[in-house]
């Protein structure tokens, strides 16, 4: 549903028009003059303006390039009468969309603001679009694809707020850099990250590592010693492989998220800590509920946020981009020349699945770059890569995939399901690359994005 504003002085030709524009099922607001208009369109998501030119306390047109400035503006019609129609010629030379002269018919009135409105939409999206393939980049991040660009979105919203977040995703796809991200924008951003890996720390010394101790607490505790709850007071605390935590600390964990309060071992007073918590980790969170690893109530305490992190294999061509990021980062470091990778050899880090994700693909870099000499990366000097789907290559032939339901002679399914069906087969044909699937069907990657996420919102065809 979008939204339309009204302004007109004359009351009946305000409710003519609303009466005229609402069967369209968009919401249509109404203001008499030019105050009430900035005060809607500061209290409103605005795409279509219908503004007379005559308005008793300031212009139409002051009002038109105070609209035009504002960030994805709406678009704006001017309504005149024949006496003022240079001026609306004025007025659509200076940025509105378009002009009614009174009288008019509803069928003039709705074509027109219909029109409005796809082209708001249409350029809303352009810019939209726009925006998010310039930004290649993003905190530690390499990349452009509509996966990562969902990613960035979501951990700008997330920043300035104190809500805890739940990041999931393969070992190597750059929880810790999510983080990382997330606190570098957040109000907490001149305080202290503290990282901790709950899976490389021994479990007996977790509870200290996390909360501190006091001398004497356990042998070998020779002194005072804070934890990582006091170093992160005033900033963030990432808990990475949260499922690795023993269940008694989840506990703890629990109260402290709860209270805001903690005790380190051996210690009778409790201590307090103002902390925004980001947790981590590699496996399925509800399978290791299942498993009785992971606690129900700590998770759904600290999932708030859920940001996942897709997997390499994914992102297109953003292993490329990354691929580039490295081989010019260790050139530098290495005292290498190498500027690009051959043909061939992209194609070869197209074609591979990347179990390791973005960490292999690093460390697979610094190894070429440390062994080999030159400009350009050849396919010899990689390591032995299995290419375990075909490279990303829309020149390729490749035999469409056929979805597994097919039946002639079976039951008609409807359309849309028979759709899903046939783009979910293209997917596992393409080894779950998206924007492979997407080149092999002949369809932007966004297009299945969008509806992977229409899918999901509307649950099991």
């Amino acid at each position: 549903m979008r939204t339309i504003l009204i302004i007109e002085d004359s009351a009946p030709l305000a409710f003519t028009w609303r009466a005229q524009l609402e069967p369209l099922g968009h919401q249509v607001l109404v203001a008499e003059d030019g105050r009430a208009a900035f005060e809607a369109l500061n209290a409103n998501v605005i795409d279509c303006v219908l503004l007379d030119l005559m308005l008793p306390d300031m212009s139409g047109m002051d009002i038109l390039a105070e609209v035009r400035a504002r960030e994805s503006p709406p678009a704006v019609v001017i309504v005149t009468a024949n006496a003022s129609l240079t001026t609306a010629v004025q007025a659509v030379r200076a940025g509105a969309f378009d002009y009614l002269v009174k009288p008019f018919s509803a069928e003039r009135i709705r074509t027109t603001v219909e029109n409005s409105l796809a082209n708001t939409e249409l350029r809303r999206e352009v810019e939209t679009l726009r925006k998010t393939s310039q930004r290649a980049q993003f905190g530690g991040f390499v990349g452009r694809s509509l996966a990562m660009q969902t990613v960035y979105r979501v951990l700008e919203a997330a920043a300035p707020s104190t809500a805890s977040v739940f990041i999931t995703g393969e070992s190597g796809t750059g929880k810790e850099l999510a983080a990382e991200a997330l606190h570098s924008l957040s109000p907490r951003r001149n305080k202290a990250f503290v990282p901790l890996n709950c899976g490389a720390i021994p479990q007996d010394l977790l509870e200290s590592t996390i909360f501190g101790h006091r001398k004497g607490a356990f042998t070998g505790a020779i002194a005072d010693q804070e934890g990582a709850a006091a170093r992160a007071d005033g900033g963030t605390l990432f808990l990475d492989e949260l499922g690795e935590m023993p269940m008694p600390l989840q506990t703890k964990l629990l109260r402290f998220i709860q209270t805001g309060t903690y005790q380190p071992v051996g210690h009778t007073r409790l201590m307090t800590a103002n902390i925004r918590f980001v947790a981590a980790t590699n496996r399925d969170p509800e399978e290791a509920i299942r498993q009785g690893t992971l606690r129900e109530d700590l998770f759904y305490r600290l999932h708030v946020v859920p940001v996942v992190m897709p997997p390499l294999r994914e992102r297109g061509d953003d292993i490329l981009l990354i691929a580039r990021h490295f081989l010019l980062q260790f050139a530098k470091s290495e005292g290498r020349r190498f500027r690009s990778f051959a043909p061939e050899a992209e194609a070869i880090l197209l074609g591979y699945n990347w179990p390791g994700n973005v960490r292999q693909l690093q460390n697979i870099v610094r190894n070429v770059t440390v062994l080999n000499q030159g400009e350009v990366v050849t396919a010899d000097m990689l390591p032995p890569l299995r290419v375990t789907r075909p490279p990303a290559d829309p020149a390729m032939p490749a035999a469409a995939p056929q979805p597994a339901e097919w039946n002639p002679e079976g039951e008609l399914l409807p359309l849309k399901d028979m759709e899903q069906r046939y783009i979910e087969q293209a997917i596992r044909r393409c080894g779950g690359n998206i924007h492979l699937a997407a080149r092999r069907l002949g369809v932007s990657p966004s297009t299945i994005y969008r509806k992977k996420e229409s899918w999901e919102a509307a649950g099991p065809a």
